[in-house]
This record gives structure tokens, C-alpha cells and sequence, in this order.
């Protein structure tokens, strides 16, 4: 508890918060500090205290009132809490949100259009944007001026295609070439990243930043020689020190360009720095890495675990969460691991499997309460013939049938001669006719 409530003095302190109730003289207005998590911060508040000293946030003062949000937003960018001071009626309101907050975390995304829906926009997103990536990598080896305001828009629309359903944005991510790691793992961390925030209930208005810091957090490799970046074998002392060093490249490119978040180059800095102190390249502390970065740090090392690379084939996803899990509140914030695995999934969005059944299926989508029981789309039955497709809720059958499905093992893509890509042609296809 960082503050010691006075009694009687408001309803927030008679449930037992954080708070510090302080009267007016000559008013009866009454005054109160509490403990608040960033996304619920509002204009007209006074932050008073941070979970970091204030040095380490680019903000002007030293205790200051909000005038707008964005400086709440710069506030939700490095901090996951601050001490606010505000009138006990005015906040009362606010902290009645705490409970909801935290239930954001064990209810699946929100979603407003079907899977089939949702394909061609989320298709398109993802190509207009993965040639964005594609033009950096050129203009860096080429020398030339780079254009990154362009990356915005294209970050929106990928925004709004998770918005509407995160699945088929997390299907597109699951179609992966090996030759063009580089390029794909910046836009795999850039939709991950919008889709966790949005799972941790960030502000709407934080998700396009967020994905700017996905898309761009790796920037500096591109700087790295691809004698060493694709290298196959183990690096040499020499090799490793130079390979850490993307990390200040990739800053000293994004702070050329004025027009970018600051939060965006602090997280291509620090995206390496871990819990423990350990990281690179600084060795900070837990409390100077921002919140963004340690968001980053997760998946990014999520997808780079999982993904295939020209000289190793990627691990399995149910692998990766293990890992992550075992090195939580040393490498990785362990709140987020926790939460990323819950979005997650032990079967991903994608996943080919098979079930208890013998029947095979595409996951559909996660539910955070159900790890192992996602929703899954049947293509073929218990003797691999294909079926008419149809999806059912492995977490909600009990009773519906008389046969109870459990996931048996994962597939790779293709067993069976089912693939993820022909199935997202066959769903673009059946959507485009049913809109002609």
C-alpha cells in the first residue's frame, strides 16, 4: 500500500483503495491521492507521483494537472501507474472502472464482423503494409531518405481490421516465408502488439503508437550485415556484440526524424533491457523500461521463437509460451506474460489440429478462460474426408452433443492436405461472391 487511508473520510477509502483524503480549508471539498493505472487517467486530474522518477518521462513538470490527453497518453506510453489528486466526487467514478479493467484480461476480444467478413480487409492491410516494410529495407541498404509517416495510415487500417476481428489478422500472420524474416517479423510483432494492447485494455487512441513501436522495433538490424544477421551457426564474441548494436541503430534512425512518438525510438532502445536488469543495452533496471517496451520485448520474442528462419526451423507456439512463462519477472514482465497467454492461446488463431475425434480443424479464435478449448472451423472428419466446414466452441459443447472435443496434438500447416493459405483463399473467395 503506498498510502494509508484516513478514515470516514470518503467511499473510496471505506472499500479499502489506495487513497489519501486531504480537506480544503474553509471548503468541504474533499481531496484525495490515489493509486491510479494509467488507462484510466482524465483530464482536470493532478498526477502527483509516478512508478518512475520523473526524469524518465518526457514530460515538462514535475507534479502537473492534465490538460489534454496527450499527456495522459505520454503517461500510459512509460507508466503503469502514477499517484493522482483529485476531488473525491470526481474520482469516485473513475476508480468504480478499477474492476472492469482487470477483467479485460479474462474476456476474449471483442469482436464486430465474422472471420470470412474480415479476411479480404485484413488481407489487404497486411500486403499494403508488408511493402511498406519492404521500401524501408531498400531505402536503408540504399542509402536513402526515409519515409516513415507513411507507416501510420497503414497501421490504422491494420488497427481497424483487429478491431473488427483479431483473428483474421493473427491468420494472415501464421503464412510465413522464411526468406523474408525481416520484413514479415516487424509486421507480425506490429499486429500482435495492437492486438495485446488492445487485450490490456489500452485507449483506442494508444493502438496505432503501439503499432508504430511493432513495426519499427527491429529497424536498426537493417543496419546489421546479413553475414551476421542470417548467420546459421553461433556467433562469435565479435559477431554478438555487433548484432546487439541494432538496438542503437534502430534508435539513432528514428531519432533523426522529429515527426515520429518519442516512445516509438525509446522502445527500439530498450526492447532487449529485461526485469532482472540484465538486458541490453543499458542493463536498466525493471523501473526504468517503459511499459511499451516491455509489451514489445514479449512479442517480439515470441515471434521470433516461433518463426522459421533460414537457418533453424521455428518452435512450436505452445514451446514459445513455456518459455515465456518460465523466464517471466526475470526477462519479461510478469503480469503481460500472463496476459499475452491468455490472448494467445496454447493453440493460436491458425493452428492446424487434430481432434480427440480423429476430425481435423482450423482454430478459429482464443478465449483467455479456456487455453486448451479454442473454437475450431472442422474441414475434415475422423476419417480426413473433407466435410461441409462448420465451427464449434470447444469450451461450450458440453451437452450440445454427445461426443465431447479436445484438441488431441497440433498439426503442421498442410497435413493432410489442409493449408492455412488455401483456406483464406477459399473464405476471400466464398466473401467477394457473397458481396457481388
Amino acid at each position: 500500500m503506498w498510502f494509508r487511508s484516513k478514515p470516514g473520510k470518503s467511499r473510496a477509502a471505506a472499500k479499502g483503495r489506495d487513497v489519501q483524503s486531504t480537506p480544503k480549508a474553509s471548503t468541504d471539498v474533499v481531496l484525495e491521492r490515489v493509486r491510479l493505472p494509467v488507462d484510466l487517467l482524465q483530464p482536470g486530474m493532478k498526477v502527483v507521483k509516478l512508478d518512475r522518477p520523473w526524469t524518465e518521462v518526457p514530460v515538462l513538470f514535475q507534479g502537473f494537472t492534465l490538460q489534454s490527453d496527450v499527456e495522459a497518453r505520454i503517461l500510459r506510453q512509460y507508466c503503469a501507474w502514477v499517484v493522482v489528486e483529485d476531488e473525491a466526487e470526481r474520482l469516485a467514478p473513475v476508480l468504480d472502472q478499477i474492476p472492469h479493467l482487470k477483467q479485460r484480461t479474462t474476456e476474449p476480444l471483442e469482436e464486430t464482423r465474422t472471420l470470412e467478413q474480415e479476411l479480404p480487409r485484413a488481407a489487404d492491410a497486411w500486403g499494403r503494409t508488408q511493402q511498406f516494410v519492404e521500401k524501408v529495407i531498400r531505402d536503408i541498404e540504399q542509402h536513402n531518405d526515409l519515409e516513415l509517416a507513411s507507416a501510420r495510415p497503414l497501421i490504422r487500417s491494420c488497427v481497424d481490421s483487429i478491431r473488427a476481428n483479431a483473428s483474421a489478422m493473427f491468420w494472415m500472420a501464421r503464412i510465413k516465408n522464411r526468406d523474408a524474416y525481416t520484413a514479415e517479423h516487424c509486421l507480425r510483432v506490429a499486429i500482435f502488439t495492437v492486438a495485446f494492447a488492445r487485450f490490456l485494455g489500452l485507449p483506442e487512441d494508444d493502438l496505432e503508437v503501439a503499432g508504430m513501436c511493432g513495426l519499427l522495433h527491429d529497424i536498426g538490424k537493417l543496419r546489421v550485415p546479413d553475414e551476421i544477421l542470417n548467420k546459421p551457426g553461433p556467433l562469435s564474441p565479435r559477431e554478438y556484440e555487433f548484432m546487439r548494436k541494432h538496438t542503437t541503430l534502430g534508435h539513432e534512425l528514428l531519432k533523426q526524424d522529429p515527426n515520429l512518438d518519442p516512445i516509438i525510438s525509446d522502445v527500439t532502445l530498450h526492447h532487449h533491457e529485461r526485469i532482472d536488469g540484465r538486458g541490453y543495452p543499458q542493463q536498466l533496471p525493471e523501473w526504468q523500461i517503459s511499459r511499451f517496451a516491455r509489451l514489445i520485448a514479449i512479442v517480439d520474442a515470441y515471434d521470433a521463437m516461433t518463426s522459421d528462419r533460414c537457418y533453424r526451423d521455428g518452435m512450436s507456439p505452445a514451446d514459445a509460451v513455456r518459455i515465456l512463462f518460465k523466464n517471466r519477472g526475470q526477462q519479461f514482465d510478469a503480469d503481460m506474460v500472463e496476459a499475452f497467454i491468455k490472448m494467445m492461446g496454447i493453440y493460436p488463431p491458425g493452428s492446424l489440429v487434430e481432434l480427440s475425434t480423429g476430425e481435423v480443424a482450423l482454430v478459429v479464435s482464443t478465449h483467455p478462460g479456456r487455453k486448451l478449448k479454442p473454437r475450431v472451423e472442422i474441414l475434415l472428419d475422423p476419417s480426413k474426408k473433407p466435410v461441409t466446414p462448420r465451427v464449434v466452441d470447444l469450451g461450450e459443447q458440453m451437452g450440445l452433443e454427445h461426443t465431447t472435443r479436445e484438441i488431441a496434438r497440433a498439426l503442421p500447416d498442410g497435413a493432410f492436405g489442409i493449408s492455412l493459405r488455401g483456406r483464406i483463399e477459399q473464405l476471400m473467395a466464398k466473401s467477394v461472391a457473397n458481396h457481388s
